[in-house]
């Protein structure tokens, strides 16, 4: 048995692949409002909330006169601040009824509405629900009456990423809902338990949307009228917002306070259950690792309603006295860079793919951001986090070089675990930090398990499935126990009267593990391909062909082969100026080729067979995309994951149509 190790220690011989994360810092026994008042005392003058509503430039927006073009307003929210607009809110919404353990569900962007609820929800020991702004009508009903929603808080308009100032009308999803708008009541028949439709008007920063005016929609509550003004608030103005919330029981650390959907990488979303604990701790020990101090600004693009933008963003900022930036509602590559550069932030969060937009967006448009303002990225910019998928080598060293972000973590992990398990930290070396997620974070266990028989924990650089048990485990899908007991298993560890239970996650997830304890993602599990018998690893091909220079982003699916079972196919999108053979076409022998120059073309030219020949220069010949197809976006879910499985629907019908 091996002694403590750097982050953690080895529980059982150096030659299986499980690992337990370190017992200090220790687990907060608190509740999220008990500790927020804690952080309140100490912070209280301090920013907490600082965002921004969305702005674009003419040739978005050519139909509008000059001055119809929206101005972003920001917003800031110290401390106090927030601490006086949740309870204000909390009050109000005690109003409308809602008491202890009611699920309360929110559609929103990232905006100061949503981050003040988020504490007022808390406060009265409701349910936070967070629903994708961009779900449709029946993805909306589905949610509603899977958990029996009450309460409904909802945007006009719904924000788009990439699209500022172009969203979403969400009337005619109001109209379905609540067929008779004008009435002064709510009555669903596709919900029947909503009983209050509250409506955040943010259809000024959407000239276009075409919403009406609120008045004639008598049957939605404005959120004014909850809190006309969140910015105003004073303890001595404001005895409604001074006075303390008292729940209707008490609250403890083991309930439900936020239920979230997965993000649908397997189509099929859950309803995961988390408690105060869960939730508290994740964003205190994901601080704690990444070194936030409450000096620190930290500019986060990744959605609120996901557990990257609530739980790695503004519960880790909480928690320490720190303050979240939100540029926009929803992500826009423009207002992210403007954000770092007017705050001289010292942190960014995203996705991989939230960089490259990023970088592209540089390199088309250098005179969006001032020179002077990007060059000095790297003298205040210095912390981060890279999570949702994996950062591949190139994209990290562009991060370090063009942002300066050095001390840029990893983070891994899984709704139902809270969502992180795994995490680098800003001493791992570089080669960790972009090879591995991390080791396993305190008061958790991971292990690497047989797939085809759980109860064998693999030996060490063996792939199997990850696995975590700890604090951070869900308590189960809502309604929903079958698939519950599928993932989260109660299992013994040891013998006799010693023997202990323990709660496992079980994630789908692909890893290995080395004798540090080091956790390396090779990619879910479903969607590994098999040709021939062999296992391909569709993680390997893709940061491959990340370094290629023509290429901006790739993903690697199994496709139906008559000869091996499955072949490697490859979506590609290249970079901006590329020259690429038509699009969707396979080019193979015989057929005609064509190419199409994206704006701005400098005669760069990026063939199927160029990428085919640098896969097979780079790595061993059976992994070379047999199929390649050049598109121009993929199918993602809110945090920034690519929907495999929508993927590989799409290679089958080209493939029968002969593309």
């Amino acid at each position: 048995m091996r002694a403590r190790i750097g982050a953690g220690r080895v529980v059982s011989t150096l030659t299986r692949s499980i690992y337990e994360g370190p017992s200090e810092p220790p687990l907060l026994p608190h509740t999220i409002p008990e500790h927020f008042s804690s952080i309140v005392r100490e912070f209280g003058d301090r920013p907490a909330v600082i965002c921004r509503t969305p702005t674009t430039d003419r040739d978005a927006l050519p139909k509008l006169p000059a001055e119809g073009l929206p101005a972003a307003v920001e917003t800031t929210l110290s401390y106090e601040k927030l601490d006086l607009a949740s309870n204000a809110l909390a009050h109000s919404l005690r109003s409308l009824g809602v008491k202890k353990g009611d699920r309360v569900a929110v559609s929103l962007g990232n905006t100061a509405e949503f981050a003040a609820l988020t504490y007022a929800i808390f406060k009265l020991g409701a349910i936070l629900v967070p629903l994708n702004p961009s779900f449709n009508v029946k993805q909306v009903t589905a949610a509603l009456n899977h958990l029996g929603v009450e309460l409904l808080i909802i945007g006009a308009v719904t924000d788009l990423a990439y699209k500022p100032c172009r969203g979403r009308s969400n009337l005619p999803l109001l109209q379905t809902l609540v067929p008779d708008l004008e009435s002064g009541r709510v009555e669903s028949p596709e919900v029947p338990t909503l009983k209050t439709v509250v409506i955040v008007d943010n259809s000024a920063s959407h000239p276009l949307s075409g919403f009406p005016p609120l008045a004639s929609l008598r049957s939605l509550t404005p959120f004014t009228s909850l809190v006309p003004d969140l910015t105003t608030l004073r303890a001595s103005a404001s005895t409604f917002a001074a006075r303390a919330v008292n729940p209707d029981s008490p609250l403890s650390a083991t309930d439900t306070v936020n239920i979230q959907f997965t993000s649908g990488t397997t189509s099929q979303p859950k309803a995961a259950m988390l408690s105060h604990t869960n939730i508290l701790n994740n964003g205190a020990l994901i601080a704690h690792r990444m070194g936030l101090e409450p000096s620190d600004l930290i500019v986060c693009p990744p959605p609120l309603f996901h557990c990257f933008g609530s739980v790695l963003g503004y519960m880790a900022t909480a928690t320490t006295g720190a303050a979240i930036l939100f540029p926009s509602p929803a992500f826009d590559p423009q207002a992210t860079l403007r954000m770092v550069a007017d705050h001289r932030a010292t942190g960014l969060y995203g996705v991989a793919t939230m960089f490259v937009a990023m970088f592209e967006l540089l390199h088309q448009r250098p005179d969006l951001i001032p020179r002077d303002k990007v060059a000095a990225f790297p003298t205040h910019l210095r912390k981060g986090i890279g999570a949702g998928s994996s950062v591949p080598e190139s994209i990290m060293r562009r991060l370090y070089a063009t942002f300066g972000l050095r001390d840029l973590v990893i983070c891994y992990g899984m709704t139902e675990t809270s969502p992180v398990s795994c995490m680098t930290s800003p001493a791992d070396t570089f080669e960790k930090r972009t090879r591995t997620v991390g080791r396993v974070m305190p008061h958790t266990k991971v292990k690497i398990v047989d797939p085809s028989d759980r109860r064998r924990v693999l030996p060490i650089g063996e792939k199997g499935e990850l696995a975590a048990a700890g604090y951070l485990v869900m308590q189960g899908y809502w309604g929903d126990k079958e698939r519950t007991e599928e993932v989260r298993r109660v299992e013994r560890d040891g013998e006799g009267e010693g023997a202990t239970e323990e709660v496992w996650m079980y994630s789908g997830d692909e890893a290995s593990m080395d004798e540090d304890g080091y956790v390396e993602i090779t990619g879910r599990i479903k969607d590994l391909i098999i040709r021939g018998g062999e296992n391909i690893h569709p993680l390997e091909i893709e940061n491959c062909l990340f370094q290629h220079p023509l290429v901006a982003e790739v993903s690697v699916v199994g496709v139906p082969d008559d000869k091996y079972g499955e072949s490697v196919g490859a979506f590609v999108i290249a970079r901006e100026g590329v020259v690429v053979e038509g699009e969707g076409g396979e080019g193979g022998e015989g057929e005609e080729k064509t190419t199409e120059t994206t704006p701005g073309a400098k005669g760069e030219v990026l063939t199927r067979d160029s990428v085919r020949e640098w896969v097979r220069t780079h790595l061993s010949s059976h992994l070379v995309p047999k199929h390649v197809w050049f598109v121009k976006e993929y199918p993602k879910t809110a945090s920034g994951k690519i929907q495999k499985f929508k993927l590989r629907e799409t290679a089958k019908q080209l493939l029968e149509a002969g593309r």
